[in-house]
């Protein structure tokens, strides 16, 4: 085969030292450590030999410090799949490093999606948040198991024990209050039990090991509530730096969406919109989150990927079809992990919940045919089509008719019903005939 890349080397990243190899004899490949100094030495190296190009292979977030500095140093560098080098034979790390050398010097190796550096630090806060908020909810359902070992059904009174009502409950049992009656007074007026109900879902065994949990878990939730306000604020400042040279266009009116508990509170839609130059949230199903997940997993790196279907792809959301022989084998969906991927299943999901609107038309005629599951993976594909659209084309999303959407579906079945009573050598009348 030929060599398309003459000077290029492999690096097998490791958690305790990195394989480097710019050849395939013996000599050509050495093990560096993990310290910058190593890292320092590795470049040297590769300068050495003249090296311009490299590719490594890695496993958790070892490679991203090694990354950087090659690309400080001038290189040109791939971060690649493991699917793409797990050939080898007797794998070892030198074996590795070789393989991914030889690999790359004949152009067969692709480089993952990085995103760029604004990217990176937005999306370091965002994952941050997605951390907090997640331990927000572990604080909140031990609050619950430990009111409920203690018969205190709080979350049969109320659907939220963290919201208004609850807090007020809770931080009255903390301070001492016993009495069901005192405390079912304390819940807000709009709770839709009543008082006596409250106040019987609030009568139980208080066991003092108990209390201290839940003293201890209440205390947690309110310090991991106060970081993700902190987390907030840097995001909002960071989106606010990153669009305070970007004007809007008079007729570029972001569309409000109302902030819901653990969602960003400063305004998600405007910077969102100055940031993309077009407005997300004009898709029925998108939430602060799904938009917040996207900017910081993509964002205008989104003009990487060439195509919609390049795009789906890489969020695996696209089917995987195998063909031999002429025929599919198999097209399920590649499984993956991708946080964005994940956002939109979830926008997809509450599309199904709605009551109207072409995307939940495409929704149910999907699940009718093959379930609720390849519905929400069906749907999170349109989605991701669509935002790639408006943001690499610059195009508003124009809503669906939902009646003109049912229109063109029922004249896609006529035309199938025809063409197959065509295959078939049948007449209109023979549908009517008794067999």
């Amino acid at each position: 085969m030929q060599v398309i890349n003459p000077h290029a080397a492999g690096i097998d990243v490791g958690s305790r030292s990195h394989f480097g190899s710019v050849g395939q004899n013996p000599e050509d490949v050495r093990e560096f450590g993990v310290y910058t100094e190593d890292h320092q030495s590795l470049i040297s190296w590769f300068l050495d030999q003249k090296i311009t190009t490299v590719a490594m292979e890695s496993t958790g977030s070892y490679w991203q410090t090694l990354f950087s500095a090659l690309q400080r140093a001038g290189f040109e560098v791939l971060l690649v799949n493991g699917r793409q080098i797990k050939n080898v034979k007797g794998k070892t790390d030198v074996k590795d490093c070789q393989w991914i050398q030889r690999l790359h010097c004949l152009g067969l190796l692709t480089g993952s999606f990085l995103p760029s550096e604004q990217i990176e630090k937005l999306r370091t806060y965002q994952r941050h948040r997605t951390w907090l908020v997640e331990q927000c909810a572990k604080m909140s359902n031990k609050m619950q198991k430990a009111l409920r070992l203690m018969n205190i059904r709080l979350d049969v009174a109320l659907s939220d024990v963290t919201g208004k009502s609850g807090r007020r409950i809770i931080e009255a049992i903390l301070e001492g209050n016993r009495s069901g009656e005192q405390l079912s007074l304390l819940a807000d007026p709009r709770v839709k039990k009543s008082k006596q109900e409250i106040a019987k879902a609030l009568e139980g065994q208080w066991r003092e090991e108990l209390l201290f949990e839940l003293k201890d878990c209440y205390e947690l939730y309110q310090v991991f509530e106060s970081r993700i306000t902190r987390c907030d604020s840097q995001i909002e400042s960071l989106l606010t730096e990153f669009t305070s040279q970007v004007e809007m266009r008079q007729d570029q009116k972001p569309r409000y969406k109302k902030a819901y508990k653990n969602q960003q509170k400063f305004n998600v839609p405007l910077l969102s919109s100055r940031l993309l130059g077009v407005d997300l949230f004009g898709i029925d199903g998108i939430s602060r989150n799904t938009v917040m997940t996207f900017i910081s997993e993509v964002g205008q790196d989104i003009h990487k990927f060439s195509s919609a279907k390049q795009f789906t792809s890489w969020l695996r959301l696209a089917p995987n079809n195998r063909i031999s022989g002429g025929k599919i084998i198999s097209s399920r969906t590649p499984k993956g992990k991708n946080t964005l991927a994940i956002a939109l299943r979830s926008a997809a999901n509450s599309l199904g919940s709605m009551k109207k609107g072409a995307l939940k038309s495409f929704f149910s005629r999907i699940a009718y045919k093959k379930g609720r599951a390849a519905a929400i993976t069906a749907t999170a594909r349109k989605l991701a089509v669509i935002i790639w659209n408006m943001v690499v084309k610059r195009q508003p999303f124009k809503p669906w008719d939902e009646q003109i959407y049912n229109e063109k579906i029922k004249s896609t079945v006529i035309f199938n019903i025809r063409a197959k009573m065509k295959r078939l050598n049948l007449a209109p009348i023979d549908l009517f005939e008794p067999n």
